[in-house]
């Protein structure tokens, strides 16, 4: 066992991304007590990174961050006995365990190391019908973890697993679930997805920020999970750390980059509209009564390729007649460059208004992006085109930045791939390697039929305001997609909500996602709506077609914009 208590494991995090809070695993570590410590390292767009990073150095490709937090808290963490568990492993899994071993022994510490690959497939891409890719991973579940920690491991670096594997695995190898248990292991996947993005379960990106301190959340605490034997889990923060942990907030991270009423894992498929969330005490979460079914027969896969070079220039548009002044620089730009790219878009952003006070209140953007798979295209000439128009150009004409060189830039695509095709291997801290068996029992990804709406009647007085005076959101990226969670408090605001905002209200809302196809799921037990907007992200993050381009302030555009609400759910 994990945990001096056989019904209860506390696992952390401390860390949501790639370079998060450097000092986390310290606080962690230092705050309150812990049976394991984890840490997700590995966004889409951090494959692509580490891809880059490893094509210049074959030894790299792992996260760098995770070996100086280790370095910093290996001492701690044994001397507490608290396992660390991260997909720091990236690209190089055996690489990262190498210098793991380095850090320890120049600390003068033993720790059993263990690490997890297969997830790996770029070899053998092109047989898969991955061509062209630049890294290839499977998404692994949480059995190779397993493994490892039962054979008394205490650091397991994982590379692509999924978010919540890191989670999973440990709770599992504590509580001795075989892999049918699928309601358990759903509750720690739903554990999992909470806890993975940090600080954004503890009131970091929270919409109703200004309800903690008067918005002053200070630094937020990094969460943690008692997870029970039966699946279900208590989120918390250790004491005297900012933010705070309610019911909002842990729903704010449960509609983060969700896809549909069925989350599938490679151990379990979860049912989000299984569960409930209710306030336990200060600081504490409840979530209990989630349901699982048998995961789907694929794996998914991470792609990422190579998508060409690109270069941007943004120019100031300042006073009197924004929209002619644009149109003169973007006309002369196309037809000075020297040699047109493959694609060369343009964008003016309003950000402008009448009479200003202040000379940027009165200024507006316009954003030139070239792309081309020849840098040379877009490098000088480019830039060069750009530096012409200084003194050639619209009255006010400045930069805001100086023109710079073209860099390149890839895409995340998701695939799929038999689970055969994929080898899961822990590779345990003697040196031993374990073929981890497939999951026999599998079932295919099936739609949800939309529940029964509530009921919802109202004669009384409307008022136009901010959808975002009663609901709350919460917005990502997945690819090229984007995923928006909408909530509310009460019953009655959840049966306006469930009925007021369909498909067609949200296009009309968010006029940029107009044309684009739209799918709808209803959470009623979170009095949730989640949407997942098609390809309005382009290509996905690293293609930046939006200035936002990873969607995070996409939920609370929708917020702002106007609506007719009933005035009785207003109070």
């Amino acid at each position: 066992m994990l945990s001096n208590n056989p019904d209860v494991i506390r696992i952390g995090n401390c860390s949501g991304f790639y370079g998060d809070r450097i000092s986390a695993m310290k606080e962690m570590l230092e705050g309150g007590e812990l049976d394991v410590l984890t840490g997700d390292y590995l966004a889409e767009l951090t494959m692509l990174i580490l891809g880059k990073d490893r094509m210049r150095d074959p030894s790299l490709g792992y996260a760098k961050t995770f070996l100086t937090q280790v370095e910093q808290c290996l001492g701690l963490a044994l001397e507490k006995n608290v396992q660390i568990v991260a997909n720091a492993g990236g690209l190089n899994t055996a690489g990262l365990a190498a210098k793991l071993q380095e850090v320890a022994d120049k600390l003068g510490l033993a720790p059993k190391i263990a690490y997890v690959e297969g997830d790996n497939i770029i070899d053998k891409a092109a047989d898969l019908g991955f061509a062209g890719s630049l890294t290839a991973n499977a998404y692994l579940g949480g059995w190779g973890i397993v493994e490892c920690l039962n054979a008394g491991a205490d650091i397991v670096v994982t590379g692509r697993v999924t978010d919540a594997a890191v989670i999973v695995g440990p709770a599992a190898a504590h509580f001795g679930w075989s892999r049918t248990d699928y309601d358990a292991l759903a509750g720690a996947v739903v554990a999992g997805h909470i806890i993975e993005c940090g600080t954004q379960a503890t009131g970091g990106n929270y919409s109703f920020f200004t309800e903690i301190n008067g918005g002053m959340i200070g630094r937020p605490g990094f969460p943690y999970a008692d997870i029970r034997r039966d699946g279900s889990f208590v989120i918390g923060k250790h004491e005297g750390t900012g933010g705070a942990v309610t019911v909002d907030t842990v729903k704010s991270q449960l509609m983060y980059e969700i896809q549909g009423t069925r989350y599938a894992n490679p151990d379990v498929t979860t049912r989000l509209d299984s569960f409930t969330v209710s306030q336990e005490g200060e600081d504490r979460v409840l979530v209990e009564g989630v349901k699982g079914e048998a995961p789907p027969p694929q794996l998914k896969v991470s792609l990422n390729s190579f998508g060409g070079f690109r270069n941007e220039m943004t120019l100031i548009l300042t006073g009197l007649d924004i929209e002619k002044k644009a149109e003169l620089a973007i006309s002369q730009f196309r037809e000075w460059l020297p040699v047109q790219p493959a694609e060369l878009s343009t964008e003016v952003i309003r950000l402008d208004r009448p009479n200003a006070e202040t000379e940027e209140q009165g200024s507006a953007l316009l954003r030139l992006v070239a792309r081309d798979p020849d840098p040379n295209k877009i490098g000088k000439p480019f830039s060069a085109v750009a530096v012409e128009l200084a003194l050639a150009s619209y009255p006010g004409c400045t930069f805001t930045a100086p023109p710079g060189n073209a860099s390149p830039y890839g895409f995340f695509t998701p695939g799929y791939v038999d689970r055969d095709k994929v080898s899961h291997i822990a590779v345990l801290p003697d040196g031993t390697r374990v073929d981890v068996a497939n999951v026999q029992d599998t079932q295919p990804l099936e739609d949800v039929a939309e529940p029964a709406l509530p009921q919802f009647s109202y004669e009384g007085a409307t008022k136009t305001v901010p959808l975002g005076t009663i609901a709350l959101a919460r917005s990502g990226d997945k690819g090229g997609n984007a995923n928006i969670g909408v909530w509310v408090r009460t019953d009655a605001q959840w049966a306006w909500l469930a009925n007021e905002l369909t498909t067609d209200k949200l296009r009309e809302l968010l006029p940029e996602a107009k044309s684009l196809n739209i799918t709808r799921t209803v959470l009623p037990n979170l009095r949730a709506l989640n949407f997942v907007i098609e390809g309005i992200l382009g290509k996905g993050v690293a293609e930046q077609v939006r200035f936002d381009p990873q969607a995070k302030g996409l939920g609370e555009w929708l917020r702002s914009r106007h609506i007719e609400i009933p005035e009785g759910l207003l109070k």
